[in-house]
């Protein structure tokens, strides 16, 4: 990593995003240790039920709302609100009628590679 690299840094400006489906920003340094990205999901859409990934995640909702599903309950989101996702949690994302915002934050996954055998 260059002295460059090490420094901090806007690396984006969530309210000059433009409107989409899926993920509309994202983390771009290549050496880093976190992975971030902000998902647009229009009114109606969805994240379908799954098992999250093995590392914790954390989302703040940026804009519109819904409801997050979880194994047990289901969580109100709005603007303003944090949600922590242990790893390997059950969720389901719904955006509500006005859409749904959110940035995601995690550890950054291992990256794949070719490796011998012990």
């Amino acid at each position: 990593m260059t002295d460059s690299e090490a420094l901090p840094r806007v690396v984006g400006d969530t309210t000059q995003l433009a409107v989409g489906a899926g993920s509309v920003w994202r983390l771009e340094p290549p050496a880093r240790g976190l992975d971030a990205n902000v998902i647009d999901l229009p009114a109606g859409d969805g994240i379908a039920a799954h098992d999250g990934p093995e590392l914790d995640v954390l989302i703040h909702v940026l804009a519109g709302g819904g409801t997050l599903e979880t194994a047990e309950s289901e969580v109100a989101l709005s603007p303003g609100v944090l949600v922590w996702l242990p790893a390997r949690s059950r969720r389901r994302f719904v955006a509500g009628p006005e859409g749904l915002r959110y940035l995601s934050v995690h550890a950054r996954k291992p990256g794949l590679g070719i490796r011998t055998r012990p």
